[in-house]
């Protein structure tokens, strides 16, 4: 009682029955930096500033949509190759126009990768628009300064990161685990530079040759990060965000190319005397290529062009069966990180951060562009040098299957496993929030009491759901507060309260061995 009574009268008094509770933090909120079509909020810039949002319509509200796709369609002559397909006596190619920056931003369509694999709450850090052209290192590194700010956040990507030169991105990873270890509260998830093979079109390793993955991501903070491999063909691009405009040059090489395929559908026959057939033949002929002229001219409108495409859809087997399908292949070639985001936030939801983002199916997802197989996951999985990279697979009758999850630190038995680490992440948040109540409390028994109170409650409800080892309490955790088992007399006269928390971590059944062994017959 603060005061004496001196009115008589009746006083209530209100005491608390219960101790302060550990709320449990969100531990699925990934952070997307990279470059966006826009960046405003309420009329003003958000460029550089961590915006939460929750749907991928609120994303296109605040940054827009995705970039002008750009493909480049050659003639690669009478040769054919193994991307090429033949029209007439040529062979052509469809690939993405390097000489277009746009294709660089691949932000966007990570984003669509993300809510299809079951992403939720995320934060977008915009460093810049489409209109500057360009990826840039050190606005990605100012976007990772910017997350020093936030606290919820607990994943990390950069996808356009990936369009830098691999150092560049290799140096934009290690700044993603260095800002992760200061943090304390999140993890990076990365994509191996170029991934969508197994060697560099000169031959050399991606993952574990001169430059390569393992050599660019460093040895420091490494069980602050996992990595994924091969990427995967996916189905985010759908047709009808394409038309032939996305072609380079497509009033000349994809005219060119389409009119030897109506020379083919519809040989033209010259002369008096013709037969029906012949005639119709030539009239069809005509027909193809006056829509053909359409594709030369620069004046249509959106309409127009809408129309044209359909119409080439139409008559042309190759326009829709072949061209099309290759434009949309090149565009739909993703990083797995972002949707390993999206399975890191479905499996917290469902089972708990301490289940393993493995052994589950990916959505949107056609096939990884390498197939692996065991004895080439091996290295992956158990290299020398303790970097895992989490391989995802295909297997008959389960479709794209994520067959991995161990940290860049693999060669460690504390923080092996994705799993292991982020849990532990989610405790140690956890409780750090609920102990700031008690900053300068008074260090006495009364406050170790309560400490060990809440923490012990708190951790005995993840063990009911799952999120510790072991038959009782007693075997899960161990909190240790007071003077004599944690504290010395001078660490109280300093002001230091220790607490020291011991937790045995649930840790996934990699490698599960079945014995069988031949018996002697009884009877």
């Amino acid at each position: 009682m603060a005061v004496g009574y001196k009115t008589p009268g009746v006083y209530i008094e209100e005491k608390n029955a219960f101790p302060n509770s550990v709320v449990a933090v969100p531990t699925a909120v990934p952070v997307y930096i990279g470059y966006t079509q826009q960046a405003t909020k309420s009329g003003k810039s958000i460029i550089g500033k961590p915006t939460r949002i929750t749907s991928l319509v609120e994303y296109m509200q605040y940054f827009g949509g995705a970039p002008g796709y750009s493909l480049e369609m050659k003639d690669v002559g009478e040769e054919a190759t193994a991307n090429s397909f033949p029209l007439g006596d040529k062979n052509y190619e469809i690939g993405k126009d390097d000489a277009d920056a746009m294709n660089n931003f691949l932000l966007f369509d990570a984003l669509r990768l993300f809510y299809f694999n079951g992403g939720g709450p995320c934060y977008i850090v915009s460093v810049g628009t489409f209109k500057g052209g360009k990826v840039e290192k050190d606005a990605l590194l100012g976007g990772v300064k910017k997350l020093e700010f936030e606290e919820e956040p607990t994943m990390v990507l950069s996808p356009d990161a990936l369009s830098l030169e691999p150092a560049d991105y290799y140096s934009v990873a290690t700044a993603i685990l260095a800002h992760c270890k200061k943090m304390q509260s999140r993890v990076g998830i990365f994509d191996v530079h170029n991934g969508w093979a197994w060697e560099d079109g000169e031959g050399k390793d991606l993952i574990n040759g001169e430059g390569g993955f393992r050599e660019g991501i460093g040895t420091n903070f490494l069980n602050y990060g996992a990595a994924y491999y091969p990427w995967l063909n996916t189905n985010v691009v759908t047709e009808n965000q394409l038309t032939y405009q996305n072609i380079k040059d497509h009033g000349t090489v994809l005219k060119d190319a389409l009119s030897a395929e109506a020379d083919i559908l519809y040989p033209v026959t010259e002369g008096e005397g013709l037969s029906p057939e012949q005639e119709k033949s030539n009239a069809k002929n005509e027909e193809f290529k006056k829509e053909l002229e359409g594709l030369a001219d620069d004046t249509y409108t959106a309409d127009q062009v809408e129309a044209l495409n359909q119409k080439l859809m139409t008559i042309s087997p190759t326009y829709k069966g072949i061209i099309m399908k290759e434009m949309l292949a090149r565009l739909n070639l993703l990083p797995p990180a972002p949707a390993m985001a999206g399975v890191f936030t479905s499996v917290d939801n469902y089972r708990g951060v301490w289940k393993a983002p493995a052994n589950v199916s990916l959505n949107s997802v056609i096939s990884p562009s390498v197939n692996i197989n065991a004895d080439q996951q091996e290295d992956l999985n158990v290299p020398l040098n303790g970097k895992a990279v989490n391989a995802i697979r295909t297997f008959p009758g389960q479709g794209v299957i994520v067959w991995g999850s161990r940290t860049l630190d693999g060669n460690s038995q504390d923080w092996r496993y994705i799993p292991v680490r982020r849990t532990l992440i989610f405790l140690e948040m956890s409780i750090k929030a609920a102990a700031k109540a008690y900053v300068f409390e008074p260090n006495t028994s009364a406050t170790w009491s309560l400490m060990n109170n809440m923490i012990t409650n708190f951790l005995t409800s993840v063990w009911k759901a799952g999120g510790l080892a072991g038959s009782s309490p007693g075997e899960a955790f161990n909190v240790q507060v007071g003077l004599g088992t944690t504290m010395t007399a001078n660490d109280i006269l300093d002001g230091y309260m220790r607490v020291t928390v011991l937790v045995a971590p649930v840790r996934p059944a990699e490698f599960i061995v079945i014995t069988f062994q031949q018996k002697m017959q009884e009877s």
